[in-house]
């Protein structure tokens, strides 16, 4: 098993690899140091010392890869390309363009990302699963059909529906919960129960039936019209049998999430006033904070691979056979 996670790790370095480098050319060769800096002084009446000064002050005044005028080893450190992209992989990623520590606002800022994310997932998949279960349990009914139904109207919905809904409902009209805002201990909990309860009945429709697609696969094998010739209830068939092998695909959709919850909502932090990783990306992109948005383009990626990576181990800890492959 450790040379299948071995190898798996091997694969996931050259994707990382090529993403920082995309990264790169998208951030420093597409939008060079120049253009930032007009998009955050202002495109009119900027002059060259201006420029040459915003970027004195924040480093982009290097080489992109080779500085030529400096000495030994310095002709490839002293670059933008080492200080900006290859600090990435040891998760230094400096100052922000207004001056901020970004690995600190980062480690900040993601406790009130994971309060939210966390219980969306924990109960969504409980709902997700259970509501799926029952479709199947009720297949081919009317159940199952205006159960379906409900959940392609509930997947046209836009997200944004649910948030201003719930917060013209539940906050403006039934005074519950505060509309938007965020504080810390257990006075926090008052402002994430909104934000959690959208999230997870956002997800229902989408949710709810990929699994029941899942488990209605497997209703149809071979080893699950033999349980029942044995005598086995319905329900014992559909919880000892059909759920346990529909555990690989569902893995497959947890798994890799676990690592993203870090990163946050964008939609659902910024309408809620959260000050999560989510509103972070959201702000520095409005501000034109290049480095912020670099930083967490390349956090996200990390993740995904991370992601990926755990699927694969979990697959080998459901079905022994993957390690073979």
């Amino acid at each position: 098993m450790m040379a299948y996670i071995i190898r798996r790790v091997f694969y996931a370095i050259p994707i990382l690899i090529g993403v920082n480098i995309l990264t790169f050319l998208l951030f420093f060769v597409v939008n060079s140091p120049d253009d930032m800096a007009r998009m955050n002084l202002g495109m009119k009446r900027v002059t060259p010392e201006a420029i040459e000064h915003w970027k004195q002050e924040r480093g982009y005044h290097l080489p992109l890869l080779y500085n030529a005028s400096a000495p030994g080893a310095d002709k490839l450190t002293e670059t933008i390309f080492f200080q900006k992209s290859v600090k990435l992989f040891r998760f230094d990623f400096g100052s922000s363009d207004s001056g901020r520590d970004i690995g600190y606002d980062i480690s900040q800022r993601m406790w009130p990302s994971l309060a939210i994310a966390i219980p969306v997932l924990l109960v969504g998949l409980l709902v997700n699963i259970s509501y799926a279960l029952l479709i199947a349990f009720f297949r081919a009914t009317y159940i199952d059909f205006w159960s379906v139904v409900l959940c392609v109207v509930m997947m046209s919905i836009s997200g944004l529906f649910y948030i201003i809904g719930g917060q013209y409902l539940v906050s403006k009209l039934l005074h519950l919960v505060p509309i938007s805002g965020y504080d810390t201990g257990f006075n926090s909990i008052k402002f994430l129960i909104l934000p959690a309860i959208i999230g997870v009945i956002g997800g229902i429709g989408s949710g709810t039936r990929w699994y029941r697609t899942l488990f209605l696969e497997e209703i149809n094998k071979d080893y699950v019209r033999t349980a029942r010739a044995k005598g086995l209830s319905e329900t014992r068939v559909l919880f000892r049998h059909v759920l346990k092998n529909a555990l690989i695909p569902i893995l497959t959709g947890v798994v890799v999430v676990l690592p993203l919850l870090f990163m946050g909502s964008l939609i659902t932090e910024s309408f809620f006033g959260i000050p999560g990783l989510g509103s972070y990306t959201i702000d520095a992109i409005n501000s034109q904070d290049f480095a912020i948005v670099r930083s967490m383009v390349f956090l996200g990626s990390v993740l995904y691979i991370l992601g990926l990576l755990l699927t694969d181990i979990s697959y080998t800890l459901v079905d022994p056979r993957v390690r073979l492959s």
